[in-house]
């Protein structure tokens, strides 16, 4: 049996990686927009590798264009408190180490179980690192993780950028108004 996050991992890597049919599932309830470009990951695909290691990084998303490591998490509460678990803690400050090194952007993908619509939400960690090129001008777009007075990180769902919003970026359609 599969660990209760993995069936979010692969759902993920399938739909990044532009597999038809879990592309095609994930659009039955999105408006046309997200449809829109849920279907441009069936032209325009990412090879998305599932990593090994549990403190740091899920999946990896390559394209000619554009890399990234993703952490991916799941809840049926849209708030997630990092100062909750440990793990979740050094598990970003691990990740944010590593980008640091290598010049990428680290994804957050929040996907809120149960939501009808485009349910994953993804977000990048606050940091004063100055990345270079197309990662810089991802950083800046995409929604920071909020930080608690005691320096926790709180992941709220309504605050991250749609996935599909982010797809369209990726892709270089900004028709959703993200440039």
């Amino acid at each position: 049996m599969a660990a209760p996050g993995d069936t979010y991992e692969r759902e993920l890597k399938a739909l990044l990686a532009g597999d038809q049919k879990s592309v095609a599932k994930m659009v039955k309830t999105c408006n046309a927009l997200e449809t829109a470009a849920y279907n441009s990951l069936l032209r325009e695909p990412f090879l998305v590798i599932r990593a090994a290691g549990s403190l740091g990084v899920d999946l990896v998303a390559l394209r000619w264009d554009f890399s990234f490591p993703i952490e991916v998490k799941s809840s049926t509460d849209p708030v997630m408190h990092f100062s909750k678990s440990q793990r979740l803690v050094e598990q970003a400050d691990n990740m944010l180490d590593e980008c640091h090194r290598s010049h990428l952007v680290p994804v957050y993908a929040f996907r809120l179980k149960g939501f009808r619509g485009d349910p994953w939400r993804v977000f990048t960690i606050p940091c004063d690192h100055v990345f270079r090129g197309k990662h810089s001008v991802l950083y800046r777009r995409l929604p920071k993780l909020d930080v608690s007075q005691s320096g926790n990180y709180i992941m709220r769902w309504e605050d991250g950028m749609k996935l599909s919003d982010f797809i369209l970026y990726t892709s270089g359609d900004y028709s959703s108004g993200m440039e």
